[in-house]
């Protein structure tokens, strides 16, 4: 060691030297670090690798979009029945078309030199387009599903979160509310709730903003609101129950913050990712209620198609026109299907204990 550096070390005077600034080069040498991340950002990686629900997903925003838009454009309505010229006799030829098939009027406007647009999916006994009803019935089905999901996710958060931060008598009785609602035959209380629902709320929502909805679809709602919300607030109070001792929770007590702020802030940001799963998992479930409700007839009001009034519809034809009763029954499928496959995927995508 040469004795300038010898100096050096033991010298009292501060070596300048140590201060000048790293180049990029040594900083990207010395500090190998992770790049900064969060929990959503993690879940929506892994999400993306999960090539079966990112096509779920893929294939739920196609057929969103297209009950959404199609209509904008198509030329036929779902209630026109086009055989039904005011001022002339009803032209039966329109009436129960295969795919693809003209009637015999189009067929002379045809001859004549107009441009006609096709029945993709024919038309059915009263003359209207197949296709378009299909549409619309798709775009019912999901606001059904979405709409539904949103009220199951209110009542469900807020029953649970009280449930589980207060405890004692209060969880006591909510969670026997809980067990008297899941003792009961889900299937038979919808119908009984459905029939019901239809009659009363007929009259009273004649002449209102909501009579424009439909009784039915009003009914759904509430029979939603009723009886599904319960595996929510189940699910909600354990989380909340296993996160209420934590000690950030103390902390704020010890502060002073009431129970409400404490949930809001808090509890309820922390189950977010379980929320997302439940939120996603209950919309093809709706979608499956609405749909054999609308089946057995207790569904959206006519004219106004539903995928299962057209599955139901389609019954009387069924000998010479099975697909009628098989493209609502694919769509149905398809979109159920769908968001099974991508609320498995967010599970395994957002659960921690999947994931450690």
């Amino acid at each position: 060691m040469e004795r300038s550096d010898i100096l050096k070390r033991f010298s009292q005077h501060t070596d300048l030297d140590v201060f000048i600034k790293a180049t990029e080069e040594e900083k990207a040498y010395v500090v190998q670090m992770r790049p900064s991340t969060t929990f959503f950002k993690d879940g929506i990686k892994r999400l993306v690798k999960n090539k079966v629900a990112f096509v779920s997903f893929i294939i739920i925003v196609l057929i969103t979009l297209a009950a959404i838009f199609i209509p904008l454009f198509w030329p036929y309505a779902y209630d026109t029945m086009l055989g039904n010229v005011p001022g002339k006799p009803m032209d039966a030829s329109f009436n129960n078309l295969h795919p693809f098939e003209y009637s015999r009027t189009e067929l002379r406007k045809i001859a004549a030199g107009e441009s006609i647009f096709p029945h993709v999916f024919g038309t059915d006994a009263q003359g209207r387009d197949y296709f378009i009803r299909v549409v619309y019935g798709t775009r019912i089905s999901l606001a059904v599903g979405f709409f539904a999901s949103i009220i199951v996710l209110l009542i469900g958060t807020t029953v649970g979160a009280v449930s589980g931060y207060c405890g004692g008598k209060v969880d006591l009785i909510i969670m026997r509310i809980v067990d008297i609602i899941y003792s009961l035959p889900d299937m038979l209380m919808v119908i009984l709730l459905a029939s019901v629902l239809k009659l009363t709320l007929g009259p009273a929502i004649d002449g209102t903003v909501l009579a424009s909805i439909g009784s039915n679809i009003i009914s759904l709602f509430i029979v939603f609101g009723v009886l599904y919300w319960v595996s929510m607030a189940r699910l909600i109070r354990g989380q909340i129950l296993s996160l209420r001792e934590q000690e950030y929770v103390l902390a704020a007590r010890a502060a002073g913050a009431g129970g409400g702020w404490i949930i809001k802030k808090h509890l309820l940001p922390n189950c977010m990712s379980v929320i997302f799963i439940s939120v996603a998992l209950q919309i093809p479930s709706a979608i499956f209620t609405e749909s054999y409700l609308s089946f057995i007839g207790l569904g959206v009001n006519a004219p106004m198609p539903s995928l299962g009034s057209l599955a139901s519809d389609a019954l009387n034809g069924l000998n010479s026109y099975a697909y009628r009763m098989v493209i609502p029954a694919i769509v149905i499928s398809l979109i159920v299907l769908s968001l099974n496959l991508f609320g498995d995927g967010l599970r395994d995508a957002f659960d921690p204990k999947l994931n450690t």
